[in-house]
This record gives C-alpha cells, structure tokens and sequence, in this order.
C-alpha cells in the first residue's frame, strides 16, 4: 500500500505552521504551556471527544465550530484543564477570538483544546497578552514546539507522519498527542492532533477518523480512568493537489489505512510513557467469537490492575489474565482459550484450553524483564481480532498521582 512514515509531525503536510511558547499559566518557565497550529487555507475538519460526562470547556465550543466541518487552526494549552468552572466556556471562547483576531481568522475556525488539572479557574490575561508573540512565532518547522506545549505528566513528546501517494499525487498525514495518565478511552487524558494535505470530503473524513481512532486510541489504557478533555481532531487543507475523496473507493482505502497506521504509532507511544510506566504492553486477542467480543476482552485485560502490576514485577501470573478475560461482558468459551508471554527474548504458552501448562518459570521471568511485552490470546472460536495497548502499573504511578496538584 506504500504507507512511508517520515519526520515533520503535523507541519509535514504542506500548508500547516506550528508554534509553542509558555506564557505564564504554568509556574515552569522552562516548560511551553500554549501550543498552536494553522494551515495556510481553510480545512476540512473533524473530531471525536471524550465519553466523559464531565467535559471540559473546550469540548463545547469546538464542537460547536466543527458544525460546519471546516476549520483553520487549533490553540492548545496545557496547566489548566478549563473544566467544571463556571466561567469555562467564556474563557474557551475568548481564546478563539483572541487567537483569532491575531491570526486574522473568523474565531469559528479555531478547535480549542486544554489539558492539565480539573477544577481550578483558567486565567485568560497570560494566553491573551502572550498571542501576538505565539502566532510570531509559527514555522512550518515547528511541529514538535507545538508538541511540547500540551505535555503535562508525559515525559516524551508524541508526533510522527507518513506519505502516501493517491491517484499519483504525494499526500501526507502528520500528527502530535499527548497523554501520559488517566488514559482510558473512549478517549482518556488525550489530545491528538492530526493535519494533512489532502483533498478529502466531510462524510468521508468523519468516517476514516472514527474507524481509525476505534482501533488504536480507543483500545489504549494506562489506569482505566477517563479524563474529561480527550479531543482528537483532524484538518485537510486539499494542498497536496490530489482528486477529491469522496467515496469508498481506492484513494480513501489507502487514506485510511496511512491515518490509522499513524495512529498505531503514536497509541504505542501514549502507552510507553504512562505515567511510572516501564513496560509497553500489548495485548493481541484473536479467535473471537466476533470483532466487538474481542475488543471487550483485550481491553479487559489491558485494564486489570492485577495483570498491570503482576508484569511489572515480572511475575507469569497467566491467572490474572484469565480472571480479566473471564469478567468480560461477553459470551464465548473459556475452555477453548490458550495465552503465550512474548518479547524480544522470546516466546512461552501459559495456558492451554484454559488451564495451566508447565514451563520454566526462569524463562518466562527473561521474557517479562524486556521493555515491551506481548501478550498473545487465542480464543479459537471465530475471526474476531482486535489489539489493546498498556502499560505496567508502578510505585511511581502512586507517586505521581499523590502530587499531581503539588
């Protein structure tokens, strides 16, 4: 399919600038804390959100802009979640014409975004004195500023791109996330923002992003907890000069296939740097009954803080992933179920037909102390498959969390 992942995250499309600068909301002067991007000419534009019934502020308005599909520039802070305060939306809306207003748009092209701690009031007089000097500083080179800018509890900045080629025509697709705890979609702690120079209609735009984002930063979890800012929005300018998308046909086959790839890699990513995390976990459930059964239950998995804990001390306790698959809200036969340990020390079976199997003990413990860990699920009763990402479960993630506000 010619999928090439390349460097440039978001401002690797042609016609996007990107920026990141502090501006005072967080005390860390060293760390940027408001973030932006803008194309160059109008956009296509689309977004999925928390399920969250608490939403932040930002939800609301972006949605609002997106009822017509089209958008411009994203403005994205972190330090302050904007949520559950009564002047949140006011606040929200103020940025966009402030952002606006210097950007020389209309306030309805801007998607909002903010991320940080829940509960305490957003001093606007920061983000707007600090405006003219973010959108000086936009670059075309400017992706990973605009990265940093949303981090919080993450310890790496999340961004990557690909090119394609539709109907002859180079066309690339570049993203940033951001997410590190409260990371359980649909969706969690998680900001992605994706930008591409493709020409590519609404309908069909809505429909790749929900497809992809169902299959990768749905299927991520660091604590099972869900935020109440998760936004993932995407933007298509037309710039890259390829035929329009408006169909199922061949060019949004590859289209979608290139945007969840992207995604796969940045979901790998929000579940590498969890917070205390120290091993990438990935589950792989195949032999389902059907595809939702064998979301269901890798997600089970992937959630259980047993199962995160036991492999974090390196502990083969396969019971655990059993208990996880067993509670899952689904029908299928435990008894048929056989689960493999993998890295890249190798491979071992734990269970067999849904019970225990002998094997080394030692070995199994060479496998669990690698960095990325594979847990491999046959259910051996259909062709449903389906992947889920984590992390393991650390002191360190108590750590953080007892002194998230201090």
């Amino acid at each position: 399919m010619g999928i090439e992942f390349i460097s440039g995250g978001v401002c690797a499309p042609k016609g996007f600038k990107a920026a990141g600068i502090h501006c005072g909301i967080r005390k860390n002067r060293l760390k940027p804390d408001l973030g932006m991007i803008v194309s160059d000419v109008p956009c296509t534009a689309a977004g999925v959100y928390t399920q969250n019934k608490v939403k932040g502020a930002p939800i609301f308005v972006t949605k609002e802009h997106l009822k017509d599909n089209t958008a411009r520039a994203v403005l994205v802070n972190s330090g302050n979640a904007n949520t559950c305060n009564a002047d949140g939306v006011e606040v929200a809306n103020a940025m966009c014409e402030s952002a606006a207003q210097a950007l020389g748009i209309a306030a309805q092209d801007m998607i909002i975004a903010s991320t940080g701690v829940i509960g305490q009031p957003l001093p606007l007089g920061p983000i707007t004195s600090s405006m003219e000097k973010l959108v000086g500083s936009l670059s075309y080179e400017g992706s990973s500023k605009a990265a940093e800018a949303m981090l919080t509890t993450d310890l790496i900045k999340k961004e990557g791109a690909v090119e394609i080629t539709l109907g002859g025509v180079p066309v690339r697709i570049g993203a940033i996330a951001k997410g590190s705890g409260m990371l359980q979609p649909n969706m969690a702690t998680m900001l992605c923002f994706i930008c591409s120079d493709a020409a590519i209609g609404a309908d069909m735009l809505k429909k790749a992003l929900k497809a992809a984002v169902d299959d990768t930063l749905n299927m991520v979890s660091v604590d099972g907890d869900t935020s109440t800012n998760d936004t993932c929005a995407i933007l298509c300018n037309g710039l890259a000069g390829n035929r329009e998308i408006t169909a199922e046909d061949e060019d949004y086959t590859v289209f979608a296939a290139a945007l969840k790839s992207l995604l796969i890699k940045l979901t790998r990513e929000l579940a590498r740097d969890g917070e205390g995390a120290t091993k990438l976990i990935e589950v792989n459930l195949s032999g389902a009954p059907d595809t939702a059964t064998a979301k269901k239950i890798a997600k089970s998995v992937i959630n259980s803080m047993l199962f995160k804990s036991a492999i974090f001390g390196c502990d083969a306790n396969w019971g655990r992933i059993l208990c996880a698959i067993g509670y899952t809200d689904a029908a299928f036969d435990i008894d048929k179920t056989d689960v493999y340990l993998e890295s890249l020390a190798g491979k071992i079976q734990v269970c067999e037909n849904g019970h225990g199997v002998a094997f080394s003990e030692e070995f199994a413990r060479e496998i669990l102390l690698r960095d990325e860990i594979t847990v491999d699920i046959q259910l051996n009763q259909g062709d449903g498959k389906a992947t889920a990402w984590g992390c393991d479960l650390t002191y360190d993630y108590v750590k953080i969390n007892g002194e998230y506000r201090t």
